[in-house]
C-alpha cells in the first residue's frame, strides 16, 4: 500500500531528559526532532526518560517540527517505550538495530494496540528503520517494504562499522548505503543518510561536501546531533530558489511541447525527457512542504 511520505530534510537528535536542549529544540529549524530514549540515555535513567516524553512533545514541536522518538532495541524496553511514546503528537518512532521484516511487523502490531487503546487512527505512527547489523543486510528490500508505517530507512553508521570491523567512513559504508537507497526507493520511502564524516563537528565545509555527495547518490533526509548542522542539511537536501524556478520553467516547457505534439523537448540548451520531468515534479512537491 503506497502512502504519502514526509518531506523531511533534517532530523535533529535531542536527549529527552536534557532540559537545555529540549528548551531550544523548536528554534533549530529542523523538519523533525528526535527525542532519544536509546544511546543518549544511560540504562539507569530509561524510566525517567520515558516519563519525560509526554511533556517534551508539545515543547519541541511548537515551531512546526514533526516529533520522532527513538526507542530501544531490547523488546522489554521497546514495549515500555512504545507505551510511553505513541500519542497524537508523535509522528514516528525510530527503530534501532532492525533485524528483518518480521521485526518491523511485530513492532507495528504493538503500536497498533497502543493506538487503539488511545482512540487514535491506526497507522498514525510512522517508522524509521535503522539497519545497524550485518545480519540485516540481506533483508534490506523486505524491511523497506515490510509495513505501511515505514517512512524512512538508514543503513550503516557507527554500529554497522563496528560490527563489520571497519572504520566508519564514506568508503566503508558506500556499498551498503547504495543498497539501502535502492531498497528505500523501491519501497517508496525516504533513504536516510549522507556521505559526511563527523571527525570535527565544526568542520562545516567537509560536512557540507558529504551532504552534497549524499544528495547526488539519492539520499533525501539526514539526521544530526549538533544544531549547527541543521541549516546545512536543509540547504543541501532542500532546494534553492534557483532550482525551484528552473524546475517550474522546465515543466512549462515540457507541457507546452506536449500540447504542441512535439516528440522532442529542448530546454535551455538541453534535451529533456520524462525522467528529468519527473525529478522536477518531485522537487516541487517536496519544496511545497518547506515553504
Amino acid at each position: 500500500m503506497s502512502r504519502q511520505q514526509p518531506a523531511w530534510r533534517s532530523l535533529l537528535f535531542v536527549p529527552v531528559t536534557a532540559e537545555r536542549f529540549i528548551a531550544k529544540a523548536h528554534t533549530r529549524s529542523a523538519d523533525g526532532i528526535i527525542l532519544d530514549l536509546e544511546d543518549a540515555i544511560l540504562p539507569a535513567h530509561k524510566a525517567e526518560a520515558r516519563a519525560a516524553v509526554a511533556a517534551a512533545v508539545p515543547r519541541v514541536s511548537q515551531g512546526g517540527a514533526d516529533v520522532i522518538v527513538r526507542i530501544n532495541r531490547p523488546l522489554e524496553l521497546a514495549i515500555a517505550d512504545i507505551e510511553a511514546s505513541v500519542m497524537p503528537g508523535v509522528a514516528a518512532l525510530m527503530l534501532p538495530k532492525v533485524m528483518g521484516p518480521e521485526h518491523i511487523r511485530l513492532l507495528s502490531e504493538l503500536v497498533a494496540s497502543r493506538e487503539a487503546a488511545l482512540g487514535m487512527e491506526i497507522g498514525h505512527t510512522r517508522f524509521i528503520a535503522l539497519i545497524e547489523t550485518p545480519a540485516a543486510l540481506p533483508h534490506l528490500f523486505a524491511i523497506a517494504a515490510a509495513d505501511p508505517r515505514m517512512a524512512a530507512m538508514s543503513v550503516g553508521g557507527e554500529d554497522m562499522a563496528t560490527e563489520l570491523g571497519a572504520t566508519p567512513s564514506p568508503d566503508s559504508m558506500y556499498v551498503w548505503a547504495m543498497q539501502g537507497i535502492a531498497a528505500s526507493r523501491a519501497a517508496g520511502i525516504l533513504p536516510m543518510g549522507s556521505m559526511a564524516t563527523f571527525a570535527q563537528i565544526d568542520d562545516h565545509e567537509n560536512y557540507r561536501q558529504g551532504l552534497k555527495r549524499g544528495k547526488h547518490l539519492g539520499f533525501a533526509v539526514a539526521s544530526c546531533i549538533h544544531p549547527s548542522h541543521v541549516s546545512i542539511i536543509n540547504d543541501e537536501y532542500g532546494a534553492s530558489v534557483e532550482e525551484i524556478d528552473r524546475a517550474k520553467r522546465l515543466l512549462i516547457a515540457f507541457d507546452t511541447a506536449v500540447a504542441e505534439g512535439l516528440g522532442a523537448v529542448a530546454f535551455e540548451g538541453s534535451m529533456i525527457d520524462l525522467p528529468v520531468v519527473n525529478r522536477a515534479r518531485r522537487l516541487l512537491e517536496r519544496a511545497a512542504a518547506w515553504s
